[in-house]
């Protein structure tokens, strides 16, 4: 077919853009992998690009450098050995054990369960990062517990969710990590397009030292909730009855201290700059491992279901991200990229304006996509734009951190909320789990707010590590 004329394949291509992502939506919808999906959805339109006209075929050349630039990335090494590190802590039962001790520790006092949920959801998505694993184990330890001792279904459910989406902002978090791996390319690549051919780098430590202190924020407005409610209204949350025997030292060492260390270890070496995020993943998975088999936990069957795991999670995380690369080339070939950042370079309110639209998009997609998709999918078409117009990257990163944390706790369609509706027991109605969760809702939106109004939360640390 004969090329169209210059004005006309300016709006064709952009019209064929759109298509493309309205596309990948409904696609993705339909229940397709999502990896295959945006493959296949990319080469579709890069086919009708050419066929038109307004795709140069010579920019799929740079595909199989791009693919195995990515696959080469040290930073995404940091992926599997963090999901390691997670499920180890998880699988061998030290994560029930941390529950249970912490239980103990604050059972006897008003709100104590909700309280010991929180503080090791807190721990859990610090060595986990893994929003679903969290949710589902806790949701299987601790729910049935709560509720067998009178605590209230709605603020307990809705205080596993909470807990378990604590994994998106707090460090070392898998967002984060891809987070700052985007970001950090979206960054130069906007630099550079401004004219500054020395650009700045931003990295996986800056974003976990820019997300510390607003994730640290997030559990003590939550505590702070919890304790008031627990004061407020007593029968919501009602202390245990006291246990004679003490807690063994042995038990307390392993249960709370080993884990804390840990993530002390590997979050300190990444800020201080010991170590590389890699690095430190690599220290995190021996320790969780060392700590499996120091509560003689760790046989063969166990290791190689931990290995299992992670291979699946890893494999999804790196063939969407193949997916990924091939989307936004064809998307950028077709101009994609210039029109978003046209249309919200056109928006009243500047760089504001802009920012709000799209964490609102990002917020919806959040009901229908997994993180992973999002990140790896829309923050490389956005980031360019916001970055160009003056957004902080780690306040940009964190920001985002937080909008998805938010969306995988809003009614209906939250995912911690389905994967706590998985696995609690059936005098627990859905509608129960849904109003548990509005004042833990309501808690994130008053960060948002707080982070919008005063960036150097976001900001502060990494300043302070330069």
């Amino acid at each position: 077919m004969e090329a169209v004329p210059d004005m006309d394949a300016f709006v064709l291509s952009e019209i064929l853009a759109v298509l493309m992502f309205a596309t990948l939506c409904v696609a993705l919808l339909s229940g397709f992998p999502v990896a295959f999906t945006l493959g296949s959805v990319a080469l579709g339109f890069a086919a009708l690009g050419m066929a038109f006209g307004v795709f140069d075929w010579v920019l799929l050349q740079a595909l199989p450098n791009r693919v195995f630039g990515a696959m080469g990335n040290e930073t995404l090494l940091a992926v599997p050995l963090f999901v390691f590190m997670g499920r180890m802590l998880e699988r061998s039962g030290v994560a029930e054990d941390l529950l249970e001790t912490v239980g103990r520790l604050f059972g006897r006092v008003r709100g104590g369960l909700v309280v010991a949920v929180m503080l090791v959801g807190a721990l859990l998505a610090a060595s986990t990062g893994i929003v679903g694993a969290t949710v589902v184990a806790m949701g299987l330890i601790s729910l049935p517990v709560m509720l067998r001792n009178g605590y209230d279904p709605r603020l307990a459910s809705g205080t596993i969710c909470a807990a378990g989406t604590l994994g998106q902002i707090i460090p070392p978090s898998l967002v984060l990590v891809l987070l700052g791996d985007q970001l950090g390319s979206a960054y130069q690549q906007a630099q550079l397009r401004a004219g500054n051919f020395a650009p700045k780098t931003v990295s996986v430590g800056d974003l976990f030292a820019g997300a510390l202190l607003p994730g640290l924020a997030m559990v003590g407005l939550y505590l702070l909730y919890l304790l008031w409610t627990a004061w407020r209204r007593p029968e919501l949350a009602p202390p245990l009855p006291a246990r004679a025997e003490p807690l063994p030292t042995r038990q307390l060492l392993l249960a709370l201290i080993a884990p804390l260390v840990l993530v002390l270890l590997v979050l300190g070496s990444i800020l201080k700059g010991y170590a590389t995020p890699t690095e430190a993943a690599a220290v995190g998975a021996v320790g969780a491992t060392l700590i499996a088999l120091a509560a003689g936990r760790l046989s063969l069957a166990r290791v190689r279901e931990v290995v299992d795991g992670t291979v699946t999670i890893s494999a999804m995380v790196y063939f969407i991200l193949i997916g990924a690369t091939v989307f936004t080339l064809v998307f950028r070939g077709l101009g994609g990229e210039d029109m978003v950042h046209h249309w919200l370079a056109s928006l009243p309110g500047g760089m504001w304006g802009a920012l709000l639209i799209a964490l609102f998009a990002m917020f919806l997609l959040g009901f229908v996509l997994d993180f992973i998709e999002i990140v790896l999918v829309v923050v490389p078409i956005v980031a360019p734009a916001l970055l160009m117009m003056g957004a902080d990257p780690v306040w940009l990163g964190v920001l985002i951190a937080i909008v998805l944390q938010t969306s995988f706790l809003t009614p209906p369609f939250g995912f911690a909320l389905f994967y706590l509706r998985g696995v609690a027991p059936p005098e627990v109605p859905t509608s129960t789990i849904y109003r548990g969760v509005v004042p833990f809702i309501l808690l994130q939106l008053a960060m948002v707010g707080v982070l919008l109004a005063w960036p150097s939360l976001a900001t502060w640390l990494p300043g302070k590590m330069l």
